[in-house]
């Protein structure tokens, strides 16, 4: 297997690309000035016909994993007959900046861990200028397979830099990540280690653990934020997994072989949404992702403006993703082959443009229906209206199918209920977008920093099953 180097975000564009770009805007402020109507229809129409293209294909990849499950499901009897003392050293990862709030809940859910102690090799990563997270490590007795490593107070200050600082020092086997705030299932480790053993496939170096919230009930915000989760991990990466196609990690519970985690080269540290960049890099080294049937119980945000913060960081580092892999698309196309370049194209590209297309469609449609309501004949005559309206209505109707879905597989019944008004999350969703955007032109390695500890009580936890 060879080593794949990595090309970092630390530019958002290469030359090639600038020159690209500079080209295109040229040409089509030529083409706008000299056939607007036509320009305006094929623009529309390219951008409809990806929008509903990325929708149904989303629709496929649920589809997918609700009728043909592939995720690695270890039986609790094979899990008793593991001997602890066969058990390798595994390394954990967790990045902790300004976390003081649920420092305790983490040190607690570490601790819970059904693993022997001693082949535990914990790694607390703290920032070097973080005084209030080191006061309160200092103020604690840790466990002794608790190890205190800084991080050097240099550029970029991000989450996947300090995990590769934590990368050079793991003594682990098998390397995971968790995130502060973090209560994995308590056997979890131990299921990645027997479905390591008993792959057949060498290519599969990253075991995706399943993502959920345990404070689902505090709002209205946390109930489609839940409903979107319960999705994303329990069917959408399913159905990817069942095609092989790249799949884009989730930021916490990757499961890694830590000596196929070092030749990728770790994470890039200017990427704010790292887990994705590797996830397709790893695919484009040959290697595979496989979805580990254990679920890692977060907390979901409770309040807008941390949550849209938290989501412009997210579509922000997808667009980075997708502007990397593109700076030489020959290659990228060669590498994955043409369906897992469409996939990637679509799973990760599409996200951002779907999201930014939503609310103008919205806007459009809303616009025309107020200018023509009481005058049924005039609706749509214009197929330029006519086919927004179109993509729109199926779009919407394809976001509430899902996380309607995605909320029956996980049982959360009483989630259903709020699936039925999902397209006004779908609204805030792009909004984040927007923010996301133009931060990649003016911030483009800002790291909008998630608050955590807002929920009130951890009820939320045995409601949803956590143990």
């Amino acid at each position: 297997m060879k080593t794949f180097l990595m090309d970092d975000a630390r530019n958002t564009l290469d030359p090639r690309q600038k020159a690209a770009l500079f080209i295109f805007l040229v040409a089509a402020g030529f083409l706008l000035g000299w056939r607007r109507p036509l320009f305006l229809w094929t623009f529309n129409f390219l951008a409809s016909f990806f929008y509903l293209t990325s929708s149904f294909y989303k629709f496929l990849l649920v589809f997918l994993g609700l009728y043909r499950r592939s995720e690695i499901f270890v039986p609790a009897d094979e899990l008793d007959r593991i001997d602890p003392k066969e058990l390798p050293v595994y390394t954990i990862l967790l990045p902790l900046y300004r976390e003081t709030e649920v420092l305790d809940q983490l040190i607690s859910s570490i601790a819970r861990l059904d693993y022997p102690a001693e082949r535990l090799d914990v790694k607390l990563l703290i920032e070097a200028n973080d005084t209030p997270m080191r006061a309160a490590l200092a103020a604690r007795s840790l466990p002794g397979n608790f190890e205190l490593v800084i991080i050097p107070d240099s550029r970029p200050k991000t989450k996947p830099k300090a995990c590769n600082v934590g990368l050079e020092q793991a003594r682990g086997e098998f390397l995971v990540i968790y995130d502060a705030e973090d209560i994995p299932d308590s056997d979890q480790l131990k299921k990645s280690v027997w479905a390591y053993r008993n792959l057949q496939d060498p290519r599969v170096i990253c075991l995706q653990a399943k993502l959920n919230y345990y404070n689902s009930r505090q709002n209205l915000l946390t109930r489609w934020f839940t409903a979107e989760y319960s999705m994303w991990f329990d069917l959408y990466l399913p159905g990817m997994d069942f095609l092989q196609v790249p799949i884009p990690l989730g930021g916490t519970s990757n499961h890694f072989r830590t000596d196929k985690l070092r030749e990728l080269g770790g994470w890039d540290p200017y990427n704010v949404a790292e887990d994705c960049e590797l996830g397709i890099r790893l695919f484009r080294a040959g290697y595979r992702t496989r979805v580990l049937d254990s679920t890692t119980w977060e907390e979901a945000n409770s309040h807008l403006g941390n949550w849209l913060a938290q989501r412009s960081r997210w579509v922000k580092g997808y667009l980075q993703t997708f502007l990397v892999h593109h700076r030489r698309p020959v290659q990228l196309v060669r590498e994955l082959g043409w369906f897992n370049y469409l996939s990637f194209s679509l799973s990760v590209g599409g996200l951002f443009v779907v999201l930014l297309l939503n609310p103008l469609y919205w806007v459009t449609t809303s616009l025309w229906l107020l200018r023509y309501w009481g005058r049924p004949e005039l609706l749509f005559p214009n197929p330029y209206y006519e086919l927004v309206t179109r993509a729109l209505l199926a779009g919407n109707f394809i976001f509430i199918l899902l996380n309607l879905l995605g909320c029956v597989r996980r049982r959360l019944y009483y989630l259903v209920p709020v699936t039925f008004i999902a397209p006004f999350y779908w609204l805030l969703m792009s909004l984040g977008a927007w923010q996301g955007f133009r931060q990649l032109i003016f911030s483009p390695h800002y790291w909008a920093k998630s608050r955590h500890g807002l929920t009130v009580t951890l009820l939320e936890a045995g409601e949803a099953g956590v143990e």
